[in-house]
């Protein structure tokens, strides 16, 4: 008897990509109506944004995500001189269950965050940067991709929308409460970032989640590859470089708000995370914008 060979149910296929953006926009940035034969995916990484589009026209805010339907008329604009963190992925796909994220916002979960994230780096590892220009009709691909990077991307993208689809939007809380190790990190962290700007020493956050630093330190490391100060730091120069975009605070200022022991330690830090002086990742982010 032969073997019978099942063919693949395919609902959510991802055709072609147009764009993989990620933006740093400044607070006055504002684009004019646009429209296209394909979908957009807006997800605002921080802070928030004002849209307008067919389907939907309002607050689109830190987490939350709406994709526009092909041919749908849209615009985007930021909020009271606030510099948003803004994802922005253009690709064709025709299955009528994205219809759903057109009409109001959809706040992601931890894990479809993840997936998000991981669209982004293999976009990255296909396309040639930069990935912040406005109005980039022909990115252009590397030429020396990974193996497989391009077909990856492909699949991680319907794997997103997939997911979003399956689990409609269920938002899955990183606090288990079970006491158990990945509770605990995960309690931290969400303390981390909420209190970031905050002077936190390792002692401190050991006193306040009844741990020690050995298994502070290790746990933490090897659930998200990444130390406590790094982690910290990360999210400061993430907020530095909003509110330089913002304008509104001088850079000694800037370093106060957020803890910095020094303006010459947050200075170096800045660069060492960005390779940019916080002058020159101003001018630099101006300077792409009004091209």
């Amino acid at each position: 008897m032969e073997f019978k060979l099942k063919t693949f149910d395919i609902p959510i296929e991802v055709s072609r990509i147009a764009y993989v953006h990620y933006f740093e926009f400044t607070g006055q940035y504002r684009t004019v109506d646009d429209f296209h034969n394909f979908c957009e995916l807006l997800y605002v990484d921080n802070g928030a944004i004002t849209v307008r589009a067919s389907e939907y026209a309002g607050i689109l805010e830190s987490g939350q995500m709406i994709i526009h339907r092909p041919n749908e008329i849209h615009s985007l604009e930021c909020i009271d001189g606030a510099a948003p963190n803004v994802i922005i992925i253009g690709f064709e796909c025709n299955a009528a269950e994205l219809e759903q994220f057109s009409s109001k916002p959809f706040l992601l979960g931890s894990d479809h965050k993840r997936m998000l994230a991981d669209v982004m780096k293999e976009g990255m590892n296909v396309y040639s940067p930069p990935f912040d220009l406005p109005n980039t009709r022909d990115m252009k691909k590397r030429t020396d991709f990974q193996f497989g990077a391009d077909q990856m991307l492909k699949i991680r993208l319907e794997m997103l929308l997939i997911s979003l689809v399956r689990d409609g939007i269920i938002q899955k809380t990183m606090l288990s409460g079970d006491g158990s190790a990945e509770g605990k990190m995960s309690e931290i962290r969400n303390y981390l970032d909420e209190h970031y700007r905050e002077r936190i020493q390792l002692d401190n956050l050991c006193f306040l989640f009844g741990t020690n630093k050995t298994t502070l330190c290790q746990s933490f490391k090897r659930l998200y590859g990444t130390t406590v100060l790094d982690y910290i730091n990360k999210l400061r120069v993430k907020e530095a470089k909003r509110m330089l975009r913002e304008r509104e605070l001088s850079i000694t200022q800037i370093s106060e708000r957020l803890g910095f022991s020094s303006i010459h330690y947050f200075c170096r830090l800045f660069k060492k995370t960005t390779g940019q002086a916080p002058k020159e990742y101003t001018k630099t982010v101006k300077a792409k914008l009004e091209l």
